[in-house]
């Protein structure tokens, strides 16, 4: 099982409609993965590791996959399309991680 993290850096002044994301664009992500999509999450930042202090980041998503390989044929046909949708929801530019789940 992979995990494909999307991180979106917490900067001031940045503009994040976390409802928008959760609502219309990762069940969009899912509708167009399909069952290549295991499942997925959506975090919202509320705090650094200090009490007091800004979040890392202002929101991430984990999308749950067979394989790298697996992502990358549902993802990258409509990776165009997904792109096209993230100014709905904010102006930053998320970072990418893939991940090998070791314990889940």
């Amino acid at each position: 099982m992979i995990k494909v993290s999307v991180m979106y850096p917490n900067k001031p002044g940045a503009r994040f409609n976390h409802d928008y994301y959760r609502d219309t664009h990762m069940p969009l992500v899912k509708k167009l993965m399909g069952d290549a999509c295991d499942h997925y999450t959506v975090d919202k930042g509320l705090s650094g590791a200090t009490p007091g202090t800004e979040a890392t980041y202002i929101a991430m998503c984990h999308i749950y996959c067979e394989s790298v390989e697996v992502f990358q044929r549902s993802f990258g046909p409509h990776a165009g399309t997904l792109t096209a949708d993230v100014p709905n929801y904010t102006d930053l530019t998320p970072l990418f991680q893939i991940s090998e789940v070791v314990v889940g």
